[in-house]
Order: C-alpha cells, then structure tokens, then sequence
C-alpha cells in the first residue's frame, strides 16, 4: 500500500477507528441495546436541561432528532423557532444570513462574526471570531444549545450574540444502524446513512456518510456537498471516557448575487450578470480531527480536556466589476475590478473543564485556546478562473478565554450566579500589494476581564425568574481589520457593552394530559465603539470598516408552545409553537446617524406552527411566518417590505420509522430573504435577495 497523503491521514485513521470499534450484528437486533441508546440519549438531555436550568438567561435547546419530521436543509431552517436569532439563506443553500441579538447588521455579514460555533464544546469559529468558511450540517447534530449574549460565558464566548455548541451523536446515545433521503423541489435531494455499535470492551464507534444536491430556486444557486463524520470512544474506566470526532466535508456553492428592485419585479429566480459572468461561487473543502477526554474525579467534580485541529481550503471568486466606458459603442465592457479569494486556513483548538459541586455550591473553571492562521492570496479573475495575483495574504490570530463561574444555591429557593471571564487576543493582518510591494500590517493584542452576576428564583419546582448583568466584549475580526476605513496600521478598537436581562422559563400542567411551556427574556444592552462596515465605493462588493461610538441592541425572546388534550385519553392533541422575536437595534445619538434604526434585521419575528397529533404517531397542521418592515442602509432611506407566510407539514413517527412531507410558501408570495447592507442605497441598488417561492418536500427515516 502507497503512504498517506498527509491532508488524508486523519481521514484514514478515523474512519479505521470507528469501523474497527463496532461489534458484529446480526440480523436480530437486541432489544436491550436500544433501550440503553434511549437511557443515554435521555441523560444526555437531562445534562442540557440541567445546565439551561443554572443559566440566568437566555439560552435553548434543539433536539437534533425532531429536526428530521421537517425539511432542514440549512443552519437557518435549525433555528427557525429559536427567539433572538434572526436568519436565513440568501440562495436556499448552506450560505445563510445569522444575526444573534443584533450581531452582524452590516456589510460584512459574510463573516458572520458575533457568535461563536463549536462542536461538541471546542471551536469551529476561528480564533479571529469569524464563521466565514463553514456552518454546521444540523442534521450532524444529536443536540444543539443556543446560548444568546453574554449567556455564553461557559462557553469561553464574550461575543454580542452569543455561542451555539452542537453536539455530535455517538453509538452510545443513537440507533445503530440509520437512514434517512429526503428531497423535493428545485432538485433538492440529501442523503445520509450511519453505521454504528458498542463493544463489550467499552468501546463504540459511528460512521456517517452524506451526500446533498441542491439545483437553487435562482439561477446559478446550486450545491452539492459531500461529507462524512465519525467518531469513536473508549470508556477506559468507570469513571473515563475519551473520544475521538473526525469530520471530512466537499461544498460547492455557486452564488446568485443580489437583485435590484427592478430586476426582482421582472424575474426574481434570476441571478445577476456579474454572478453569471465571474462565476461567483464559495467552495470550501475541510477536514477536521477532535479528541475530547472527560473524568469523573469522584461523585462530586469531573475534569475534561479537548483538543481539535481544522484544515480548510477555500475558492471563492466574488466580485467581478465590467464598466462599458463608451456606452453601446463599438468597444466591449472592460473588467475594472475583480476579485478571487483563494486561501488555505488552519484552525486549532483546545480547552479544559473543572466542575466542582461542593455544598451549596457548583463551581465551574474553564479556559480555552484558539490559533487560526490564513495563506494564500486575493487574485483578479475571468469566469472564476484565476489570472492574476493582486495581494499575498498571510494572516494569523490566537485567543485564550479563561473564566470561573459559582452557581450558588443560598437559599431553597435562590441561586446566585457569579463569575468572572478574561479574555485575551492577538491579531496579525500581512497583506501585501503585487503591484506596489507596499504592506499593511496592523498587528496587536486586545484583553479585557469580563464579570457576571444573576439571580434565578425559583418559583416552583418547574417555574423560574431569572435575572443578570453581564459584560459584552468583542474584537474586531480579521477582515474587519483587512478592510479598516483608515487603510492604515491603526487598529480598530474592540466592541463593548453592558447588558442587563431579565425573564421566565417555565412548564404548567393543565389537567392530566395537558401542559404549557414557555422561556422569556427581555434585555437591555448599551454598546460602545460597535465595529461596522458599510460597502467600499470604488471596490464593490469590499467593505469599510470603522468604530460607532454608541448603540443600543434590546429586545423581547419568547418561546411559548404546549400540548392540549382534545379528550380525557389524550389520544387527540394539539401542539402549538410560538416564536416571538421584538428587536430594538439602533444607533444612539450618533454624529452622522442620529438615532436610527441598524439595518437587516426586521423590528419583529413571528414565527409558529400548530400541529395536530394523533397518539399514533400521526401529525399535521400549518406553519406561518409574519416578519416586519427593515432597512438595507445606515441612512434609513432603503425599506424592505414586512411580508407573511404560511406553509403545512405532516408526517408519521414510528419507533423505527418516520416520514414527512412539507409545503412551505403555500400562497407563493415573493418576499426579501437578506439583504446587502449599504451606508446609503439609492433605490436601484441591487441589494436585495428573494426567497423562496412554493416548495414541496418530503422524506423518510428508518432506524434498527
């Protein structure tokens, strides 16, 4: 056998690893095993309740399993009934729009920055604080726990919006053996199958393949991605565990680019012509290695260490700028500016947890490491195809988040949450022009100490108020430092904030059959020299960077659904879900802006399903989406309509089987998913991204 390739190594050995580890099945399965997936699928639930329970604040759960009874094709269709985030896709593909209490309202939205991912506890948001170059398949998740704001402390997240941690599925808390295909309009198919099982000897592995193609409800909007993930563990001891995660993804999008109001009025499948012409696409490939090893210390305190290692290589030509200088003349358009991004990125992770519960008290310590390095270059190009190589790029960050935290139950009834969070970052921009040979290289550390301090109350044994002030804190990422408005060696000052928060989570039983849910939080939070950027005007489709002295991000998250009985048997039921979303993002007696409104986010979201279910298994009812007016600009001159949707979903569940089938857009109504913000958009800018029109989809999952 020829060597390994070494961008290939980790792939062998982890898919070793996990075939290696699994027991020989037959054809009978055993019974036990699947009662035992269910009892460590349930503490696995139990422990995120728990943590939600000790939070004095916003923060939610998403069961990964419920995700399969509706079409989830993005990160954006996972959150959709999650308050105080506000996202989409601007093409129906893995490319979404994510704001999380106001982050990420400007005109690097494509950075994604404000809220930190990790999987499975470590890092998948660069150390810089960006989420460029990937999102996390949903569906790869067991579970997923969106912490909004400062609620993220324990996540070593001092970010505006927050953190999400997704945590992966193992053979220890999932079927052995699955599939699952879906598919439906605009070409979508997904395809994923898992393999998995647990040996006498404490070890288990599970292996899954995916493949997804997507042909876009825009013209030259496609996708196709290949992946596989893995992981294998050995329980070394009673009281050990450690586990290895390997992941291995191939995603092409092409990109359709945003359309002005004239061009939606007269096609809004269409892509625009620069799309077309440069070929506009974001094709990254990526693998990525994580170990996490976890001991129970003894029936009181458990330690735990992480580590990940993250290669990704992106291909992403994006601008491409044509002027026809002597109009319908005789001469073609000349390319005047164009841009190909075509990088590779190193992210490396670690961190380590201390949990000690004595008396009444549940201390945890945490710290956290990031390392990100990015080679390669900015190069002009024709149809996607690079020419030639306009800047050398060779950027790197590092970040440690240290923090300690006490949730201390002083009284029955009362717990007092009290903590600390220093955070310590360096940033290193090297771009250098091919042309001139002139660099810019504005480098430097940003730290700062963070503290924390709640309240829950606890009213009943399934009532809590909660309360806290908590301090925000955000450097600015490494494009925002690319593209700062100075265009010099100066450094951009770091995002920060106070926010006060307060709310309710709860469940009520109504009768025998019945209950109500809920988790409300109002906040408050005062920004200072917030990072923005609006669009470069002799580069488009590049950004301006610069500090805003003042804003405001406020706003009311409700979640609220039950289970009503429609008889004494509870056979018949209704299940209503309802997400409520009121923002108050703004700037706060600015010099140019006043007090106007931030763009893309819309002042409301409501979004909610009521389903009707049948103690068989059966399930149906309709969805609806009624959204509010919002700008595109800083200026507040731009308004995007507000807009109201309504779809259906039904389905069948069964303890080895489900299918569903949906329509989303019943009434076919075109709406404006995101859009691309502008300092001030004169009304033909082509800012704007339709949604999708009427969609069928359907799917089936079997499990042994």
């Amino acid at each position: 056998m020829p060597p390994l390739h070494p961008r290939t190594q980790p792939l062998h050995a982890a898919v070793y690893a996990a075939l290696f580890s699994l027991p020989v099945t037959g054809a009978h399965a055993d019974e036990s095993r699947l009662e035992t997936v269910e009892v460590r699928a349930r503490q696995l639930q139990s422990d995120l309740l728990r943590q939600q329970a000790l939070t004095p604040g916003g923060i939610s759960l998403v069961d990964g399993e419920e995700l399969y009874q509706r079409n989830v094709g993005n990160l954006a269709d996972m959150l959709r009934y999650t308050p105080g985030i506000w996202s989409d896709s601007n093409n129906g593909g893995d490319s979404v729009f994510i704001s999380s209490r106001g982050s990420n309202l400007d005109a690097t939205d494509y950075d994604s920055n404000g809220i930190k991912l990790l999987q499975d506890g470590l890092p998948v948001t660069t150390a810089d604080g960006n989420n460029h170059n990937r999102f996390i398949d949903p569906l790869a998740a067991r579970y997923a726990s969106i912490a909004r704001g400062a609620n993220a402390l324990t996540y070593g997240a001092s970010t505006l919006g927050g953190a999400i941690n997704f945590q992966s599925p193992t053979a220890r808390d999932t079927a052995p053996v699955q599939a699952f295909l879906s598919g439906g309009s605009d070409g979508l198919l997904n395809a994923r199958a898992s393999i998995g099982g647990v040996s006498d000897n404490g070890l288990d592995g599970l292996l899954t393949v995916e493949h997804k193609a997507f042909d876009g409800y825009r013209e030259h909007s496609s996708q196709r991605r290949d992946g596989l993930y893995a992981n294998t563990g050995w329980q070394f001891s009673e009281r050990g565990e450690t586990r290895i995660y390997f992941t291995w993804l191939d995603n092409e999008n092409e990109l359709p680019g945003n359309l002005s109001a004239e061009q939606l009025e007269e096609d809004p499948d269409q892509a625009t012509e620069d799309a077309r012409r440069g070929d506009y696409a974001w094709n990254v490939e990526s693998w990525r290695l994580a170990n996490i090893t976890r001991w129970q210390l003894s029936d009181n305190s458990d330690l735990s260490f992480g580590l990940s290692w993250e290669e990704q290589a992106l291909y992403h030509p994006i601008v491409d700028v044509e002027v026809d200088f002597d109009g319908p003349g005789p001469m073609p358009p000349t390319q005047v500016f164009s841009l190909l991004i075509d990088t590779d990125h190193r992210n490396a992770g670690a961190n380590a947890r201390y949990n000690l519960r004595a008396g009444n008290h549940d201390l945890l310590f945490g710290i956290d490491f990031g390392d990100n390095k990015v080679t390669g270059g900015n190069y002009s190009h024709r149809g996607g195809e690079r020419t030639r190589l306009d800047t050398r790029v060779d950027n790197s960050a590092r970040s440690v988040e240290a923090f300690a935290v006490d949730r201390w139950q002083f009284a029955s009834d009362w717990t007092l949450v009290y903590g600390l969070q220093a955070l310590w970052t360096e940033r290193e921009i090297w771009n250098q022009s091919v042309a001139s040979d002139a660099v810019r290289n504005p480098e430097g550390d940003y730290d700062n100490v963070n503290p924390r301090l709640g309240l829950i109350y606890d009213v009943s044994d399934s009532i809590a108020l909660f309360a806290n002030l908590s301090r925000t804190y955000e450097a600015p990422t490494n494009y925002e430092l690319e593209d700062d408005a100075s265009a010099s060696n100066a450094l951009l000052d770091a995002m920060r904030g106070t926010v006060l928060e307060v709310g309710s989570r709860g469940q009520q039983a109504i009768g025998t059959h019945s209950n109500w849910h809920w988790d409300v939080a109002l906040y408050y939070g005062a920004i200072n020299d917030e990072i923005l950027s609006v669009d470069d005007p002799a580069a488009p489709g590049t950004s301006l960077s610069a500090n805003v002295d003042s804003t405001v991000h406020a706003g009311i998250e409700a979640l609220v659904g039950g289970n009503f009985a429609l008889d004494n048997g509870g056979v018949h039921s209704l299940q209503p879900t309802l997400s409520f979303t009121l923002n108050e993002f703004s700037f706060d007696d600015d010099a140019v802006y006043g007090d106007n409104q931030l763009p893309a986010a819309p002042g409301y979201a409501l979004r909610g399903e009521l389903l009707y279910r049948h103690a068989s298994g059966f399930y149906v009812g309709p969805t609806f989406d009624v959204i509010d007016e919002r700008y595109a600009d800083f200026a507040n001159t731009y308004k995007v309509d507000s807009y109201e949707l309504l779809g259906l979903r039904a389905g069948f569940s069964r303890d080895r089987w489900e299918l569903f089938a949906e329509l989303k857009n019943l009434l076919d109504e075109d709406y404006i998913a995101t859009v691309k913000v502008r300092d001030v958009a004169a009304a033909d800018a082509p800012v704007l991204a339709p949604g999708a029109p009427l969609s069928a989809f359907a799917g089936v999952r079997f499990a042994l």
